[in-house]
């Protein structure tokens, strides 16, 4: 296993936790835990293989995705009562995917020989679209949509990502600078209450 597949082993299990903590918050049921973990964690993913065209989609040749997010969904179960802000801890998973999630679909992009602009598309669509669907299927506006700096984080991770493609750095170094970029932005963002302008019509 390379660093490019541990990071999107460490996103996947963020996600996964994410996804988790939101449906034990709802008070979800141990099937529908896990169901809510799993579309947040591999739903960007699958959806920007679909868009790509990669059949099948990675998660169903690497079964090990699969069983981490048992996994994962399992323990946090298990120690859901330890855990003393649930609210803080999935501020800080969600970000952790977000961030590594980021990188994971741009580096795909490239790879793939697509346009810089469709890259960063990949990304944002892989960082995000799991968390989308997590919030629909637990009655929640997705964070995306709303005025917090969300997708903007994984828009300028992206950008950067590409940038430093361009010069001669390691790989390893670029995920690294990269994903902390991302994860960074997320947090002064939530911290000092930055956001974008909301558009509304006067009545």
């Amino acid at each position: 296993m390379n660093f490019f597949d541990l990071l999107d082993l460490l996103g996947t299990i963020a996600f996964a936790t994410s996804g988790a903590l939101v449906a034990i918050n709802k008070k979800l049921d141990p099937f529908g835990v896990f169901m809510v973990a799993f579309v947040t964690a591999l739903g960007g993913g699958t959806l920007r293989d679909v868009l790509i065209g990669k059949e099948p989609v990675g998660w169903m040749l690497e079964t090990y995705y699969v069983f981490t997010i048992i996994a994962t969904t399992i323990v946090t179960i298990v120690i859901r009562n330890h855990i003393k802000y649930l609210s803080k801890s999935l501020f800080l998973f969600d970000t952790i995917g977000l961030g590594i999630f980021t990188i994971t679909g741009t580096q795909i992009g490239v790879e793939s020989n697509f346009n810089p602009i469709i890259s960063i598309a990949l990304g944002i669509i892989t960082a995000s679209f799991g968390g989308v669907i997590r919030d629909i299927l637990c009655t929640q506006i997705p964070v995306i949509f709303r005025k917090e700096i969300y997708a903007t984080a994984a828009f300028i991770g992206s950008i950067t990502f590409l940038i430093l493609n361009k010069f001669d750095l390691p790989i390893n170094m670029i995920y690294v600078i990269t994903t902390s970029i991302v994860i960074v932005i997320r947090i002064i963002a939530v911290k000092f209450h930055l956001s974008l302008p909301t558009f509304y019509t006067k009545e």
